[in-house]
């Protein structure tokens, strides 16, 4: 009889582990889900921001690059009109 009372007690513990234990794999999984999603997200918006940091240093390359052909045509001494 006290076997019979040990052997109940070991499956219901079993039976809790593994209820518990389906709890907390679900809870990563979603865990999992979010956390894939958020770096995804991250990924993009760092690819947005490099993305406008390219084309910013093309602008201002192409401004220098107007700035010293003007200058260059403008060395001559006639009048200039404002």
């Amino acid at each position: 009889m006290p076997y019979l009372l040990s052997l109940l007690l070991v499956v219901a513990g079993l039976v809790v582990l593994l209820f518990v234990a389906v709890k907390v794999f679900r809870s990563l999984s979603r865990f999992g889900a979010a956390y894939a999603a958020a770096g995804r997200h991250v990924d993009d918006r760092a690819g947005l921001l490099r993305a406008r940091s390219a084309a910013l240093k093309v602008a201002i390359a192409e401004r220098r690059s107007t700035r010293s052909a003007n200058d260059s045509d403008s060395d001559d001494s006639s009048a200039r009109t404002i």
